[in-house]
């Protein structure tokens, strides 16, 4: 009897382990994902209110639309990988007329939850399914959802001179 019992807990504790180790991919990106949204943060966090209109040049876009179009991306994107129906319209947040600190922070904190939120209910091998991403490129989720990634960086990144040309020092990296 010991014997079953000790096969069976054996065999418990294996299933748990190759569970734990099948969700690794999905876990990193959640990681990676909050940790981005942790960063991004720290950007809105250190833009003085009034920085939030400023625009380097007149066609550029602010510093809150630059905010603000990372999060419509983050939206579409993952809606188009995930399936999952965007709570927000595409570019509608860009489009608010308030384009406070506290609103723009609101509305980019919810961006990335909805991101985040929606990877977790990913499995491994969905992120090897392909998708056509836009209707136009052919690539597996997990690397739709990398561009994504790439996108939210590649803009957040542009702020470092708004913040900059604010007077204000931006946040210090934070790879890890």
């Amino acid at each position: 009897m010991k014997a079953i019992q000790f096969f069976m807990s054996l065999c418990l504790l294996l299933c748990t382990v190759n569970f734990a180790q099948a969700q690794t991919p999905v876990n990193d990106m959640v990681k990676e994902w909050e940790r981005a949204k942790e960063y991004t943060k720290e950007y809105l966090d250190t833009m003085p209110e009034p920085g939030y209109a400023l625009k380097p040049t007149p066609e550029m876009r602010s510093f809150a639309e630059q905010m603000l179009h990372l999060t419509d991306a983050n939206y579409g994107f993952v809606s188009a990988v995930t399936g999952e129906k965007s709570p927000v319209g595409f570019g509608e947040s860009e489009k608010t007329t308030d384009k406070s600190k506290a609103n723009v922070t609101k509305l980019v904190m919810a961006g990335y939850d909805f991101v985040i939120n929606s990877i977790k209910k990913m499995t491994p091998a969905q992120l090897n399914e392909n998708v056509k991403l836009f209707g136009r490129f052919d690539l597996t989720k997990g690397a739709a959802l990398a561009k994504c990634f790439e996108h939210q960086t590649h803009h957040r990144g542009q702020t470092t001179v708004y913040i900059r040309l604010a007077g204000a020092k931006p946040p210090a990296e934070k790879l890890f």
